[in-house]
């Protein structure tokens, strides 16, 4: 009125049809959502505000389903304008927190409350967010792959100016976007004031009265199993703001609920280049989902009728065998594998000693064998259907890849640390393909990771510790290819004997040459690439893959069995029974065995012992758990230590191969002689020991080389 302008007001409420909702209606849709939403004659918003606000906690999760329930048009405006509706939408909880907790009180100061949402929408993933999302509700789902320390972000600031000493409040937008300070100073002015105008650029800003809030920059990746093959992962960056900071760790997979924004990137300082319309995306959170169903680090969220469902199935006397089918099925045969895969998919129970210890509760296992044996297929199953899996081959990871990484944040120019693949599969397993292809360095890396379950870190000036809870399944062919039964373990296997203790069980898969069996494979492959259906075995199981990972989930969650009594007191007379056997066969052989048994292996049955009553949800471990467990040790790790004791040392290898050419000037083909002769020239003419000449006769007998008749006196030269 006083600046004589022309002044109108509305006297009546407008009597034509208005168009758009004006935004108070908005609000007042909401509040009435707020208020009057209920479920089975609960009013759950109305209920979670008090909660939270008695704990002096202002926000409210909201489900975009119960919105669309209540008022579709409105729920489709939130997800198509968020930026406009979510203002109003916090305006309204802050209203009805006032009408809730402070009925009777015409003026209380609130803060300001924060909208959390989150639904059961279709995901979108990280490389379909393209130019037409932009500024609409999309949820994310991805692997955190880092999160930057708390900064303060101011939502109010207070400035002042230096020359008259006026105050104003500025208000910030959300998002990255900055704030510019006015040029001019705005002191309203009366006309004739005789002092001079202020110069430009007169504001400063006062931090004490200004008001900020917490904000974290999150980055997220696509999760490892959902990037299409060949393509690099793609990542994006999340603001995330007050409630919703410090809720993800890296490496802990989540689904993101927030507005798509772009913000103008700078570019490296002193550079003018960059493209003036050009905007770099990021997303501005509303509500975060960790998918602890998926991981096993929290207490994963089951429903009553699956809980029963598990509980009968544990119940089964036949469970044991049911799942072992069930672990890649359409692969002949390997049952014991597939029962030390089962186990490894289980895990033993971690246990915290009083001073402070740690002893490892997961299980490694090492497949070393001929090509064509499977072992990748095997790999392959056990990332679908392990809660959390990354799959890696040796040669293609780098140390770094696989335990961590120092970064430089591009914007602050801080050093920060990305964890490689045994960070991200914290609490799952990591399959590790061609393990012998890995440089020895890179395989130095993984040591501490398999037994301490930890990665230390001294780089950049970042000393950290990260956790690696991880199992390890590697899969490696021995130094020649395929392995060779004349050679030791030791000349076989290429490994340090450090690593090879950390592993709880070896197996040695050898490509028989047995005709039956042969029969047997051939026929199964031919009706899986007919029909897809194996003649024998049926490739499909008996329990679904999904089903299987939500049941191996449960079991980790639920459940740490302990030895009872009995089952201690047979392990342990047994592993002083194991470490005599492997010392007389070491005394025999004059050689160190190539695999070290040592109290690892103890604990490493005593882990196996475990997870095989978590299989049944028993917490005791019995004696029957502890007799299949040393079964199985017996079955892998001992049976790979045994298949040097009949080798002897290099020396008498080399004397039996000299000796072996010898026999064979000796007897021309479709010759024969008798086995008395042979040893009186052998060792008493040429001086040659009578172990090479009886190793010499064993290999050209398995060669079919020679043949053995008359209860094997005489000595006869095949063909060949």
């Amino acid at each position: 009125m006083d600046r004589q302008s022309v002044f109108s007001t509305h006297v009546y409420n407008p009597t034509y049809a208005q168009s758009e909702d004006t935004n108070l209606q908005v609000q007042a849709q909401l509040e009435a959502f707020i208020l009057d939403f209920r479920l089975d004659n609960a009013f759950i918003y109305r209920d979670q505000l008090r909660e939270n606000a008695l704990l002096k906690k202002y926000y409210c999760d909201v489900n975009i389903g119960d919105l669309i329930k209540f008022n579709e048009e409105l729920a489709h405006r939130l997800t198509t304008e968020p930026a406009e509706i979510i203002p109003l939408f916090e305006a309204a909880l802050k209203k009805c927190t006032h009408r809730i907790v402070f009925p009777h009180e015409a003026k209380v100061d609130l803060p300001e409350h924060q909208l959390l949402l989150h639904s059961n929408a279709e995901d979108v993933s990280i490389r379909n967010l393209d130019s037409l999302t932009i500024s609409r509700l999309v949820r994310v789902p991805g692997i955190v792959i880092g999160a930057s320390v708390l900064s303060s972000k101011a939502t109010e600031l207070q400035i002042q100016c230096r020359n008259c000493g006026h105050q104003q409040y500025i208000h910030v937008s959300g998002g990255f976007s900055g704030v510019t300070l006015p040029r001019q100073c705005n002191r309203p002015r009366v006309p004739k004031d005789p002092t001079e105008k202020c110069p430009l650029d007169p504001y400063f800003v006062v931090h004490e009265k200004s008001k900020f809030v917490d904000q974290q920059i999150i980055k997220l990746q696509e999760a490892p199993d959902q990037v299409p093959v060949g393509e690099l992962p793609r990542h994006v960056l999340i603001s995330a703001d007050r409630y919703l900071t410090n809720r993800v760790v890296p490496g802990s997979r989540c689904t993101v609920m927030g507005i798509f924004s772009i913000y103008q990137s700078k570019g490296p300082k002193g550079s003018t280049t960059g493209a003036v319309a050009i905007r770099t995306p990021y997303l501005r959170a509303v509500g975060i989902q960790t998918d602890i169903d998926q991981t096993a680090k929290g207490q994963a969220i089951f429903s009553e009728e699956e809980e029963q469902e598990f509980l009968e199935l544990s119940r089964r006397p036949d469970l044991y065998k049911v799942l072992t089918g069930c672990i890649a099925p359409s692969i002949y045969g390997n049952q014991d594998i597939k029962k030390a895969i089962l186990c490894l998919l289980m895990g033993g129970s971690k246990k915290i000693l009083p001073d402070g210890m740690k002893l490892r509760g997961d299980i490694n296992v090492l497949l070393l064998g001929d090509p064509g044996t499977a072992k990748s297929q095997l790999l392959k199953f056990v990332e679908k259907v392990a809660p959390i899996a990354i799959y890696t081959s040796g040669k293609g990871s780098s140390a770094a890849g696989l335990t961590a990484s120092v970064q430089r944040d591009h914007s602050t120019r801080e050093f920060y640390l990305e964890g490689g693949a045994m960070v991200l599969a914290d609490g799952g397993v990591v399959c590790i393909d061609e393990f012998d292809k890995m440089r020895d360095e890179d395989r130095v890396a993984i040591h501490e990771a398999m037994e301490q379950q930890t990665i230390s870190i001294a780089k950049a000036g970042i000393t950290t510790i990260l956790n690696a809870r991880t199992s390890v399944l590697a899969a490696a062919n021995p130094v020649f290819g395929r392995y060779d039964d004349l050679k030791s373990p030791g000349e076989n296997i290429d490994f340090q004997t450090t690593i090879l203790s950390r592993f709880d069980m070896i197996f040695i898969v050898k490509d028989e040459h047995e005709r039956g069996r042969d029969e047997r494979i051939a026929k199964h492959v031919m009706g899986i690439h007919m029909g897809g259906r194996g003649v024998e075995e049926q490739t499909e199981s008996e329990i679904p893959v999904d089903k299987l990972r939500r049941y191996i989930s449960y079991c980790r969650t639920r459940c740490a069995p302990r030895l009872s009594e009995e089952a201690a007191e047979k392990l342990s007379s047994h592993f002083v029974s194991i470490r005599k056997h492997v010392h007389a066969s070491e005394m025999e052989t004059n050689a160190r065995s190539s695999i070290p048994i040592t109290v690892r292996q103890l604990e490493a049955i005593v882990r196996i012992t475990e997870s095989l009553a978590k299989l049944t949800l028993s917490p005791v471990a019995t004696e029957e758990h502890v007799d299949e467990a040393i079964r199985l040790f017996l079955c892998s790790t001992m049976d790979a230590v045994d298949k040097g004791t009949n080798n002897g040392s290099r020396e008498l290898n080399e004397e039996a191969s000299r000796v072996e050419a010898e026999l064979k000037r000796r007897l021309p083909i479709g010759w024969s002689t008798s086995l008395a002769t042979l040893r009186r020239e052998m060792v008493e003419g040429k001086g040659f020991s009578e172990q090479a000449l009886n190793r010499a006769l064993m290999i050209l007998q398995r060669r079919d080389t020679i043949m053995f008749r008359n209860q094997g006196a005489q000595v006869y030269r095949n063909g060949a």
